[in-house]
C-alpha cells in the first residue's frame, strides 16, 4: 500500500491499523532545537480520543503517545528538544474488540471503504476498516502537535463544529470560549443543546448524521504558498479532503461565492499604519492567487454520516451474492464530533510545510 506520506519539507508518514497492536507516525523535516515532550503532544491527543461523552464511540483508548526518536536533552535548558532527525511517535491500541466484526468479514458495508479496498488489494482488514478507520487520525493529531511547534506560538489554529445534521449554529452567538465547554466543539451553547437531543434520537434509531467543521488559522503572514502548482488553498483543500469521511472542502466564502457579485466578493483594502493593507472583508479565506494574504485562513469541511450503523442496509458479500448488513460494535453516531482536532492538525501540518518552503525559497 503506497501513499501513506504527505508534505514536502515537513513530511508525515502514518502507519498502523484500527485493530493492530499500535499506530503512529514518523515526522521528517522538523527543524532542530524546538522544545518537544510527550506531554506537548498528549495535550492535543486528549482532545481527540474516544469515549469522552455518550455522543461518540465508547471505545476506551487512552491514546498515550511515546516519542521513540528525534528528541534529545538540551544542556542549556535541561529539557528535550528536537534534533532535526526523524521524529517517530507510537500510540498503542489497548481496547480493540475484533470479534465485534466477525459477522461482517465477508460483507461490504454500504458507504464504507470495504468494497474499494477489496477491489484494489484483493483483501481487506475487516476489523474496524484497518487503515480506512478514523482511528488512523490519532497519528495525524500527533503530527499536528509537532507542526504547531514549528509554527510557533504566534500562530493560532482552532476549529469548531458549525452544523450537525440539519441543525446549524447561530453565527451571531459565536463564542470561541464556549467551544471547550461542551462535547460538540460548538461555539453556540444553544445549538449544542439541540444537538444533544438530535444525537440521542439518532443513536436510538440505529442511524448516524453528518457534520460541518470550520477551522481558522491566525498569525499567518502574507506570502506563504505559490501561485501555480503549490497554491496554499489547494494544498489545504487536499489535506482536509484526505481526512476520513470528509466529502467536501471550501475556503473562505467557498460555494457561497458563486452567488456573490464581484462587488460583494472583492476584499477591499485600505492603508494600514504599518504600510500593510487592512482588508475590509475576507471572502478569499486568507488566500489569493494561492498565496496567503496575512488575513485569517478560514476553511470548512463537510463530514459524511458514519457508515457503520445498526440499521440493516442492502449490500453484497465477497462472492457477489445479495445480502443485508448491520454493523454492531462501538461507533460514533456523528464522526464529525471528533473531527475538529483532526482538522486543526492537518491544517497545522500544511502550514508548517508552507512556512519551511517559504523560508527555503526566500530566506525569511
Amino acid at each position: 500500500m503506497s501513499h501513506n506520506t504527505f508534505g514536502h519539507l515537513f513530511r508525515v508518514t502514518t502507519w498502523g491499523e484500527s485493530h493492530g497492536p499500535a499506530l503512529g507516525c514518523v515526522v521528517d523535516g522538523c527543524p532542530p532545537g524546538l522544545p518537544l515532550t510527550a506531554a506537548d503532544i498528549q495535550f492535543w491527543l486528549n482532545r481527540r480520543k474516544p469515549g469522552q461523552s455518550r455522543f461518540v464511540t465508547q471505545r476506551r483508548e487512552p491514546d498515550e503517545v511515546k516519542i521513540l526518536s528525534g528528541v534529545f536533552e538540551d544542556d542549556r535548558t535541561e529539557g528535550l528538544v528536537t534534533t532535526g532527525a526523524p521524529i517517530s511517535l507510537v500510540i498503542d491500541n489497548v481496547d480493540e474488540r475484533s470479534k465485534d466484526y466477525d459477522a461482517i468479514r465477508d460483507l461490504y458495508r454500504p458507504g464504507h471503504a470495504d468494497y474499494t479496498y477489496d477491489a484494489k488489494y484483493g483483501l481487506r482488514d475487516y476489523r474496524g476498516g484497518g487503515r480506512s478507520s478514523a482511528r488512523e487520525t490519532a497519528a495525524r493529531v500527533a503530527a499536528g502537535a509537532v507542526a504547531r511547534r514549528v509554527l510557533g506560538d504566534g500562530v493560532q489554529i482552532r476549529a469548531a463544529l458549525v452544523q450537525i445534521g440539519k441543525i446549524a449554529i447561530d453565527r451571531a452567538k459565536w463564542d470561541w470560549n464556549e467551544v471547550e465547554n461542551n462535547p460538540f466543539w460548538s461555539p453556540d451553547a444553544d445549538a449544542a443543546k439541540q444537538w444533544e437531543t438530535l444525537l440521542d434520537e439518532t443513536r436510538g434509531a440505529g442511524n448516524s448524521v453528518g457534520a460541518i467543521v470550520e477551522v481558522e488559522a491566525t498569525g499567518i503572514p502574507a506570502g506563504w504558498g505559490a501561485p501555480v502548482y503549490a497554491k496554499l488553498d489547494a494544498e489545504i483543500a487536499g489535506a482536509l479532503m484526505g481526512i476520513n469521511a470528509v466529502k467536501g472542502v471550501e475556503i473562505g466564502a467557498g460555494f457561497a461565492a458563486a452567488a456573490l457579485t464581484g462587488v460583494e466578493n472583492a476584499d477591499e483594502m485600505r492603508a494600514g499604519n504599518d504600510g500593510k493593507p487592512v482588508f475590509l472583508s475576507n471572502a478569499a479565506g486568507g488566500v489569493l492567487g494561492g498565496i496567503s494574504t496575512g488575513q485569517p485562513i478560514v476553511a470548512r469541511v463537510a463530514i459524511k454520516p458514519t457508515s457503520s450503523i445498526l440499521t440493516p442496509r442492502r449490500t453484497i458479500d465477497r462472492s457477489g451474492q445479495n445480502a443485508e448488513v448491520s454493523t454492531k460494535g462501538r461507533h460514533d453516531p456523528c464522526v464529525g464530533i471528533r473531527g475538529a482536532p483532526v482538522v486543526e492538525a492537518m491544517l497545522a501540518c500544511v502550514l508548517a510545510d508552507a512556512m519551511l518552503r517559504h523560508r527555503g525559497q526566500t530566506g525569511r
